[in-house]
């Protein structure tokens, strides 16, 4: 365990990283037929491809957060 506080961020990087995770995996899956020459995946395989900007955008919005709060921090320390 870390004796080190947790930002308020933290929680925005982690889910966008799975997010992130899960449409990359659904990118590849979606392309592998289109390559392979099989049949393409219904439609709502391809929607499932949009999470990965969307975890992007998270973890985006995380990693501010973490950089105002740290701002702050030394703003009312100096």
């Amino acid at each position: 365990m870390s004796s080190q506080s947790a930002d308020p961020g933290d929680v925005y990087v982690k889910a966008g990283t799975v997010v992130f995770g899960l449409g990359a995996l659904a990118t590849l899956v979606t392309f592998v037929p289109l390559f392979l020459h099989l049949t393409p995946l219904p439609t709502a395989a391809y929607w499932l491809s949009m999470l990965m900007p969307a975890g992007f955008l998270s973890a985006l919005v995380g990693l501010l957060r973490n950089a105002r709060a740290q701002r702050r921090r030394a703003e009312s320390a100096g």
